[in-house]
């Protein structure tokens, strides 16, 4: 990728220094000048021979001085042969009454060397004139706008062209439907007549509405690519100063830069941060934000239009939004950046890994199939983690299985190799990862297991990761019913294995999950047949001291105990069919367990084929890699198959 940042030119960094301080050293230079003619004017006759004063009284009473001139505590004169000499008078003596009478020429001139010259005059007012200028060029430096003294109010967007780097639609991948939305858009600022010829209006503000990390800001620069239009991006929070009145102007400076260079698009990221409901502010609502709000509105569609100016914004906070900026004629047009589904999640690998050096092994789309709801920015991190690890492995090409490493580290965390753990506890994690996977295993609405693992990543010391075979839009009360009883499975493994009072804590997060989700199924889905297809949630929630509160309980204390009981009961029911199934197969268990102990990682395949009675034959990376490239070779390599519709979940992780 490259980067769009414009380093500044060289020998131009700090103008402003470089001129304050040129006038600094005339100004010194000037004052040395005055000085020294100020002072050579008040010298009179010029220097001479300094003489000792009981010399001088010697040579008057010898009358061999001719004149003399007295200014101040300083006398200067001549010999009668002409020489020049000077005297400093001791405080206190009489130099005329001793002089008079000895045939000396006697001349007094004003003593200047008590009033201030220029420079003593610069040198007392330096502070106060450094303190001054020190004042300047902070202020200069908060308004970010070197020429003027008073740029409070300008505006911050940055303009962003193809010299910066040009970003089309081939570049932003798995937003389909978004880029069909914008294409109108395109085709306006390209073409502005062929909607006019017909009375059409194109919509003045799109409101770009996703997740974090769905690629909103790529898309509104591909829009400008694609148009070949000035682009302008700002942040919602470039508007709000601590001034009164500050955000206003740089929202009408922002539009009038805009007019000035129209058509053209304006880019506005999390504009939550100045949009929000009005009302909210003390003083009345006249706080500073919500002023900037509302030169907002009126800049959108007030009494002058802006013509060729259009509006893009971005947030992942919709419902925030002041009911005014998403009306018609403002932000009139909402379009959805999800996070894409698996045909989107491979294009996107896709794109990404144009730059990457890859193996012949790397297939995208199992790779999409495997990342179940991850945004845009989470696989080019995934792309890039195994970029990373394919640098740090002394390879020159990424294989697909430092992607894969790289998919597990973003999942799971990184590993905990490093974590001492003793014989037991890693025999009581293997029996407890082995009791999930078995339970997965022979639950038919379950996920299919991905991958199990007994070495320590993030903050679990184990895991068993499932993956879906496709993107689900919702999920059925079977498969609730499945994922309560393989969340139970690793308590119930280490009851049956270790007796319950070896029953460890290592299940809390288990227990939290499956308690969560017998929640909502009572009270927000309607998968209760006691209690019946109603809402019991809480009308809504609110902060208090760190905790989530709920406030306006739609139920009686009667009915609350009711749906605690039922709860209950639903996860109770999950426990009991988790035992059933362990119990049933405990050989299963077993196998699995001293499977986990002796490679401590197992995918799908090797847990399917430990449960057949095979062996196990784990290669060097190196041979893996070759055996994978010679079946890729041979066409024996199972393709990944099926387009999948939806919104995936995240994968489970027990």
């Amino acid at each position: 990728m490259r980067d769009n940042r414009q380093e500044p030119p060289p020998g131009n960094n700090n103008p402003f220094g470089r001129n304050l301080l040129a006038w600094v050293v005339i100004t010194l230079l000037i004052a040395g000048v005055f000085n020294m003619m100020t002072k050579n004017q008040a010298g009179g006759l010029g220097g001479g021979t300094p003489v000792a004063y009981s010399d001088f009284l010697a040579d008057v009473d010898a009358q061999r001085i001719s004149e003399i001139t007295i200014a101040g505590d300083s006398i200067r004169g001549k010999y009668n042969d002409g020489r020049a000499f000077g005297v400093i008078v001791p405080a206190g003596t009489d130099v005329v009454d001793r002089v008079e009478g000895k045939g000396v020429r006697i001349s007094a001139q004003k003593d200047t060397s008590d009033q201030p010259t220029l420079f003593s005059v610069l040198l007392s007012w330096f502070p106060m004139l450094l303190l001054i200028g020190v004042w300047i060029f902070f202020m200069r430096q908060m308004q970010g706008n070197g020429n003027k003294a008073m740029g409070f109010g300008r505006s911050k967007a940055k303009m962003l062209t193809e010299k910066n780097g040009k970003i089309t639609f081939d570049d932003v991948a798995g937003i389909d439907e978004a880029k069909i939305e914008l294409q109108e858009v395109v085709e306006f600022l390209k073409d502005p007549q062929k909607f006019q010829r017909l009375g059409g209006k194109i919509p003045k503000g799109v409101l770009l509405v996703g997740p974090p990390g769905t690629g909103k800001t790529l898309t509104a620069r591909a829009v400008a690519g694609e148009a070949g239009v000035p682009f302008f991006t700002i942040s919602g929070s470039d508007f709000v100063e601590m001034f009164v009145g500050v955000g206003a102007s740089r929202v009408r400076d922002m539009f009038a830069e805009g007019k000035k260079n129209a058509p053209c698009i304006i880019f506005i990221d999390e504009i939550d941060a100045v949009g929000r409901h009005r009302g909210a502010g003390l003083g009345g609502g006249n706080d500073e934000r919500e002023q900037t709000l509302n030169q907002l509105l009126v800049e959108m569609d007030g009494f002058e239009a802006n013509e060729g100016v259009i509006l893009i914004a971005a947030t992942n906070r919709p419902d925030v939004l002041d009911p005014a900026l998403l009306r018609p004629g403002r932000f009139d047009r909402q379009v959805v950046v999800p996070n894409p589904d698996v045909n989107g999640r491979e294009r996107i690998l896709k794109v990404h890994m144009r730059k990457v050096p890859l193996s012949a092994d790397v297939d995208a789309r199992i790779l999409a199939r495997g990342t179940p709801g991850f945004s845009g920015a989470d696989l080019a991190n995934l792309v890039n983690e195994g970029a990373l690890l394919a640098a740090r492995r002394n390879k020159r090409t990424v294989s697909m299985r430092d992607l894969e490493d790289a998919k597990d580290k973003v999942m799971m965390g990184s590993e905990r190799r490093s974590m001492v753990m003793s014989d037991a506890e890693k025999k009581l994690t293997a029996y407890h990862e082995a009791g999930h996977a078995v339970v997965a295993l022979h639950e038919p609405s379950s996920d299919p297991i991905h991958k199990a693992t007994i070495i320590p990543r993030g903050r679990a010391l184990g895991m068993v990761m499932r993956l879906p075979e496709g993107d689900r839009l919702s999920i059925s009360r079977e498969k609730l019913h499945a994922d309560l009883a393989v969340a139970m499975g690793g308590r119930i493994a280490e009851e049956i294995i270790f007796g319950t009072d070896k029953v460890t804590t290592g299940a809390s997060s288990d227990i939290k999950m499956a308690t969560d989700m017998a929640r909502r199924m009572v009270t927000e889905w309607g998968l209760s047949d006691d209690l019946g297809p109603l809402n019991y949630g809480a009308d809504s929630e609110e902060l208090f001291l760190g905790r989530s509160v709920q406030q306006h309980k739609h139920m009686s204390d009667q009915t609350a105990a009711k749906v605690d009981a039922e709860i209950k009961r639903i996860v109770q029911m999950g426990y009991d069919r988790a035992r059933e199934l362990l119990t049933k197969h405990l050989d299963q268990l077993h196998q699995l367990a001293q499977a986990l102990l002796e490679y401590e990682t197992l995918n799908g395949d090797d847990i399917t084929r430990i449960l057949k009675g095979e062996k196990l034959n784990r290669l060097s990376e190196d041979d893996e890699d070759a055996q994978r490239r010679q079946r890729q070779r041979s066409g024996t390599v199972p393709a990944a198959g099926g387009s999948d519709l939806g919104q995936a979940p995240e994968p489970t992780l027990l």
